[in-house]
């Protein structure tokens, strides 16, 4: 993740939409950076703060549809209601400042875990954890050094994990179903978070696992079919 100032607007007892919209774009005007972006879900735009910030001639309006990350560059953002897909986005971004008006908490929990953001509520704003996370358990039969080898290459990419790593993955986990047997979804998710890796390639790499422990198969190039990591 980039060192852009980021927060979360919260719905809290007793508040309203309005007044939490507000909250988002108060802290986000606060905050040194580039010009602003409104990424709303649709084009048409019901919060009368949202409306006068976007009608200001140097802010930029976009809608989820179409929308990548990437555009965040330099840029104070306004994220409206984002689901998690498009959470995801916010990943590895060189933003000056991300504001997040949340919609659902079950969306957000595990963004909010990841990325410490300022959480803005009615009347207060909960500055970011100071503590350290506890280290993970190493994960065993080699699958720690798999997943720091994909997270390298991943990294290497723009647009995340390639094709042919993820074929590397499912081969593996198909040619060496023992390797993976005690090793859980969550902890395959923790590692791949703790290694910096974009969300939507967590995602991707955790929906694996979760397919084979379900006992489905892959389809996988042949180039890759009988591909296992050492």
């Amino acid at each position: 993740m980039s060192d852009a100032s980021i927060a979360i607007s919260r719905l809290g007892e007793g508040d309203s939409r309005e007044a939490q919209s507000v909250r988002a774009v108060t802290w986000l005007l606060a905050q040194p950076g580039g010009s602003v972006i409104v990424v709303t879900p649709r084009r048409a735009v019901e919060s009368p703060i949202l409306k006068r910030l976007i009608a200001r001639p140097e802010v930029r309006h976009d809608v989820w549809r179409g929308f990548h990350g990437a555009q965040f560059d330099g840029h104070r953002v306004l994220y409206v209601w984002p689901d998690r897909e498009h959470l995801n986005h916010v990943w590895n971004v060189e933003a000056d400042a991300i504001a997040v008006i949340e919609w659902s908490t079950e969306e957000t929990a595990e963004w909010i875990d990841d990325l410490n953001p300022v959480q803005l509520l009615p009347g207060e704003a909960i500055e970011p954890s100071s503590h350290d996370r506890a280290g993970l358990e190493p994960l065993p039969n080699g699958v720690d050094e798999i997943l720091e080898y994909v997270a390298g290459m991943a990294a290497g990419y723009s647009s995340g994990l390639k094709w042919n790593e993820e074929d590397k993955l499912k081969a593996d986990m198909m040619n060496r179903p023992e390797r993976w047997v005690p090793i859980t979804v969550d902890q395959v998710r923790a590692k791949c978070r703790a290694l910096g890796m974009r969300g939507t390639d967590v995602d991707t790499i955790a929906s694996f696992l979760q397919r084979r422990k379900e006992g489905r198969r892959f389809n996988v190039s042949s180039s890759y079919r009988t591909f296992h990591f050492k």
